[in-house]
């Protein structure tokens, strides 16, 4: 019974995210070639590419990427954006080379964790989170 809720939420996240995503084509635009044109870290750059790890959103893409975490639940980002971003672009390294849904869920729930949930958010939240960490930060993987 939970197995169709949950596929019902995700596939309900999946569409909202391609929604917002559609809007934001042209902004994501800009901020990508800024972030790629400074000529101080191109290894740096090249090594977090290798591992998988994608940029840190910026502009929109982090405004919505923070308050569709704080939607799902407060203490996700629990006031550190960075850490909430950190976690989201170690999360996209993770599941570049895992391709089976419930294990990346099972990534989450261990990577995402709070004050009051020190072993994670479970497994519909953490499939929440996983949407938005895709949708927002590494739509490709």
């Amino acid at each position: 019974m939970r197995t169709p809720q949950i596929a019902t939420l995700l596939a309900s996240v999946a569409l909202l995210a391609l929604t917002g995503c559609t809007s934001e084509p042209e902004s994501d635009a800009e901020p990508t070639p800024v972030a790629t044109t400074p000529t101080a870290s191109p290894t740096t750059t090249g090594a977090a590419d290798a591992a998988g790890v994608p940029p840190e959103p910026t502009g929109d893409k982090r405004v919505i990427y923070l308050a569709t975490l704080n939607g799902i639940d407060p203490e996700i980002v629990n006031g550190n954006d960075d850490k909430a971003i950190s976690r989201g672009r170690d999360q996209c390294a993770a599941m570049k080379d895992e391709k089976d849904p419930t294990k990346r869920v099972a990534q989450v729930e261990q990577r995402f964790i709070g004050p009051d949930h020190p072993n994670g958010f479970g497994p519909t939240k953490s499939a929440l989170i996983l949407a938005t960490v895709q949708a927002n930060i590494c739509p490709t993987y």
